[in-house]
């Protein structure tokens, strides 16, 4: 937990005048002070970033997910052998997530909507051999880029207008039309589309695309063993009736820029597959907080001393939103920005 002392009207950006104009002039301040308390750490580092030859660590140590099967293992001995799965491992639906897929689609096509119109108003700047980006009107100045014909560049960015695909990655996903089915093999890896892998959660959760047909189950499959499943014939079944009303789904604003390209990590040809979390769906891109829109410019002497957050963080606070509790730590909002770089070699 960290405190401060501020005043009711307290602007993070107008700390320091604020505290050199009390020296200078003698007075007090007529606004009474008070102190600030949040659960938050302040000043705080960034993830790490893993490169494409690194693995990344497992969200739950391995250590602890053998540890979970273990008990569970001690749990169910003496207890009957539970003869069939609950869904989806029965290829069923769950019925009460049906709702939750649709309203997460739905907010997904919100996001990207909202983003193509603070685009119009925002300026970001993006590069096309690295994944970085900068939200402002000018590109940051450090020679940090990492890709294509860097020995002949030195690290040095060459700054484009961004669009969406530059803040929001999109992971791609095989589209499967059963996802009970055959596994895809190697040889079939180009054959099968892709599409955004929060789509295809959805889709698989229950949401109903046209475009992208999908099998549906109305009765359990018969699991012979392991690997090995038949369905139920449902030829004589009636037709089915929707239990509750479809929600309405959004639909994406036209776009004429559309780009990128689908990367993945390989080890000899095959992957390590493992659990996947939220960032690996829509994985954050950090940028540099700019405290002065006026002035956006920043200077590479003085990096150390900027803060950081997501792209989309940074978009909506320039577009006028209060900075969120949970981003102000990295973003180093209590950290004074030395006027030159005499004033920064003289802090200790």
């Amino acid at each position: 937990m960290s405190c401060s002392l501020v005043s009711p009207e307290f602007n993070p950006l107008h700390a320091l005048k604020f505290l050199d104009s009390l020296e200078l002039s003698g007075k007090k301040s007529r606004q009474p002070l008070v102190i600030k308390c949040n659960n938050n750490p302040q000043n705080v580092d960034l993830p790490r970033y893993y490169s494409k030859k690194e693995k990344k660590p497992f969200p739950v140590p391995i250590v602890e997910l053998r540890r979970a099967a273990r008990e569970r293992m001690k749990s169910r001995k003496g207890q009957p052998k539970r003869v069939a799965p609950p869904p989806p491992k029965n290829g069923l639906l769950v019925q009460s997530m049906i709702p939750l897929a649709y309203a997460v689609l739905n907010a997904r096509t919100k996001l990207i909507n909202n983003l193509k119109k603070l685009l119009k108003v925002v300026s970001v700047q993006a590069y096309k051999y690295c994944n970085e980006i900068h939200v402002g009107p000018v590109g940051h100045p450090f020679r940090s880029c990492q890709g294509q014909n860097l020995s002949i560049r030195k690290g040095k960015h060459e700054w484009v207008d961004a669009v969406v695909e530059d803040i929001i990655v999109q992971i791609k996903a095989y589209r499967l039309y059963d996802r009970l089915g055959k596994h895809i093999s190697h040889e079939e890896r180009f054959s099968v589309p892709r599409i955004p892998a929060l789509v295809e959660l959805c889709i698989q959760a229950g949401v109903e695309l046209p475009k992208y047909p999908t099998k549906r189950r109305r009765n359990p499959i018969i699991r012979i063993n392991k690997s090995e499943f038949i369905d139920v014939d449902e030829s004589e079944l009636p037709d089915p009736t929707p239990e509750s009303p479809i929600p309405k789904l959004l639909t994406e604003l036209q776009d004429w820029e559309n780009c990128g390209a689908y990367k993945h990590q390989q080890r000899n040809g095959q992957h390590r597959w493992q659990a996947a979390v939220l960032d690996d769906l829509i994985p954050p891109r950090y940028v540099w907080h700019v405290l002065n829109v006026a002035e956006p410019l920043l200077q590479k002497e003085l990096r150390n001393f900027y803060g950081q957050a997501t792209a989309v963080v940074e978009i909506c606070i320039q577009g006028g939103a209060a900075v969120p509790e949970e981003y102000k730590g990295t973003m180093r909002l209590d950290v004074g920005i030395p006027s030159s770089v005499r004033e920064a070699e003289m802090v200790v």
